[in-house]
């Protein structure tokens, strides 16, 4: 079987390092794995057995996605537009796939349908399955047509839809009304989480506060708080380790580490963040869905500031949700400060040590699964 997967992200890493970790998982079954991304190159980005092949690259310029730039900072034309559609048609037509994958659309990246809506005809005469993979929130359109725009195509073009979520948790319909009318193509898949073991010996992260915001693209307020927050909270005398994005420019990052006491280590972003959550005592981060559920499956106690820049109300959503089940701390963006987020740090440090909250964390392997399902359709 082959699948092919095609992901955009724009301003966080989050989309992509989802894809990566079904690709991974995908191509580890024997399935020979294409993926396609159409965002800027992330370092250390793995594929593992799967083939990453790097689109043209496109960012958003702001908050609210609606201006887009190339690699060189300058807006996509259709002379780009005309670039990138051949890069993704040859990407495809070289893997012959038996599926094709769009991460989040037909339920998000509106501006990239120039591309994906022919890759999604040309699928369709193929005999190729479509599918579609989503997350379990979705950001509030800002049009309320959009909703409507979003059920046609799947209708008209995707066989099966994904639901990266557990509806016990968060259904996807509190986000996306009108489910029930695309009911019968849905199949939740529980939160994909790509767990890893902690490797033997070395002490990074033992017994320390991991501070993290993701592809650092939006984390500063977060990263400049807490390193004010170290000194007023319980866990002052703990080290603390800061893993920045390579979203963050260099000099922020150079800022950042010439503020860092003793005791405070900043570096770029690890491969190994996994590990070093096993062996962390609290977690302080953004809410993203990666980082959120990779920490609720490590059981560590922690403190979120979700992002909610821009129309973003995901991870505030999927925080509260959370925090309700007395799973972590959340201190608000716009009341992020050193003294609220220290308070918050020492409740979470406080109350006992989590664990997954009854949430399906299963979501990798029922992908897989599924996909697999699909050869021979």
């Amino acid at each position: 079987m082959k699948v092919f997967f095609w992901v955009q992200h724009l301003l966080g890493i989050g989309h992509l390092r989802r894809t990566l970790s079904l690709a991974r998982a995908a191509a580890a079954a024997g399935i020979e794995t294409v993926v396609a991304s159409g965002g800027l190159p992330v370092p250390g980005a793995d594929p593992g057995g799967a083939k990453l092949v790097q689109l043209p690259p496109v960012r958003a310029v702001d908050r609210y996605f609606k201006q887009l730039a190339d690699e060189r900072d300058r807006p996509i034309d259709d002379a780009w537009r005309g670039k990138r559609k051949a890069a993704l048609f040859k990407a495809y037509e070289k893997a012959r796939p038996d599926a094709l994958v769009t991460e989040l659309f037909p339920f998000g990246r509106r501006q990239l349908r120039f591309e994906l809506e022919p890759l999604l005809a040309r699928a369709k005469a193929d005999g190729c399955t479509t599918v579609s993979s989503v997350r379990d929130i979705l950001v509030e359109p800002d049009k309320p047509e959009r909703i409507g725009e979003m059920l046609e195509r799947v209708k008209h073009w995707y066989d099966l839809v994904l639901v990266h979520g557990d509806p016990a948790f968060v259904p996807f319909d509190v986000t996306f009304p009108g489910l029930d009318r695309i009911a019968p193509l849905v199949r939740y898949t529980g939160y994909t989480v790509d767990r890893a073991d902690a490797p033997p010996g070395g002490d990074d992260g033992e017994g320390e506060v991991l501070v993290s915001a993701g592809g650092g693209a939006v984390g500063e307020p977060l990263l400049r708080a807490a390193l004010a927050a170290r000194p007023l909270s319980a866990a002052r005398d703990r080290r603390w380790r800061f893993l920045v994005g390579e979203g963050l420019p260099d000099a922020v990052f150079s800022d950042l580490v010439r503020a860092a006491p003793s005791g405070v280590i900043v570096e770029r972003a690890r491969p190994d963040f996994q590990a070093l959550l096993a062996r962390a005592h609290l977690s302080v981060s953004q809410g993203g869905y990666n980082t959120v559920m990779e920490v609720l499956a490590a059981g560590l106690r922690a403190v979120v500031a979700p992002y909610a820049g821009g129309h973003e109300s995901e991870q505030t959503l999927r925080a509260h949700a959370l925090a309700e089940r007395g799973a972590l701390q959340v201190v608000a963006e716009d009341e992020l400060s050193p003294e609220r987020l220290a308070a918050a740090i020492d409740r979470a440090l406080a109350g006992p040590q989590l664990s997954t909250a009854g949430i399906d964390l299963g979501g990798i392997a029922a992908t897989i699964a599924l996909l697999q399902g699909l050869d021979g359709r």
